[in-house]
């Protein structure tokens, strides 16, 4: 279980630095464009989630997430002890992932964001971009698991255009993000909409995509 959780830990610490770190990159080479600072951080993103999934997934299963890792306990796959576990490591690496970002930019460490992203669409936005994620990983590893570190990259990196919220989609990352005030941050204000409506997929997405799979199997 230690490998699991310092797994679980460090994946989430090396997305949370890739997204909050090329946030930063994107922003300080855009010259002020704010698309092309997007599509920087989308690229950068996308390709980290790749790598980190197919290196991890052996592992822990490669959560990173814990919306994930709800619904992985609602599937019964996880004690609660066990899903609990998961999700402060996911958190805890969210949040070093943050502060090595600051490092490496020599920013300072500990920031408040100031970006606000509080609203009723970006909040239905941010419901869409984690269903759609969940729906990826629970029917890609029944039909395609050896296609999630792909799949699963390409989804994000789409929702990062598809989405009015550049799909966050993953309470930990939404928790790290509110302590860097740079092109990725999120001001505290969304923060708890953001993640409860993140975590209020897994159950009806879960429901869903079993029900699709059942079907499938009846021949329906």
């Amino acid at each position: 279980m230690k490998q699991t959780l310092c797994a679980e830990a460090l994946g989430t610490l090396v997305l949370v630095m890739t997204v909050v770190g090329s946030g930063i990159m994107a922003e300080q080479l855009s010259g002020g464009s704010d698309g092309l600072a997007l599509i920087g951080n989308t690229l950068a993103t996308g390709c980290i989630l790749v790598v980190l999934i197919t290196l991890f997934w052996p592992i822990s299963g490669a959560h990173f997430n814990p919306a994930v890792t709800l619904a992985l306990y609602f599937a019964k796959e996880l004690s609660a002890p066990a899903a609990l576990k998961y999700m402060v490591s996911q958190i805890c690496g969210g949040f070093a992932g943050t502060v090595l970002a600051h490092i490496v930019f020599d920013m300072p460490l500990l920031q408040i964001a100031t970006t606000e992203r509080a609203s009723l669409p970006l909040y239905g936005s941010e419901f869409i971009a984690t269903a759609g994620l969940l729906c990826v990983i629970l029917l890609g590893r029944t039909y395609r698991p050896s296609s999630i570190p792909l799949l699963v990259g390409l989804y994000i990196s789409a929702g990062y255009w598809f989405t009015s919220s550049t799909s966050f989609a993953n309470p930990a990352v939404t928790l790290a993000r509110m302590f860097t005030d740079s092109f990725s941050g999120i001001a505290p204000s969304a923060v708890p909409w953001f993640i409860l409506v993140q975590l209020s997929a897994a159950w009806p997405v879960l429901k869903f995509t079993n029900w699709l799979m059942t079907n499938r199997k009846a021949g329906d």
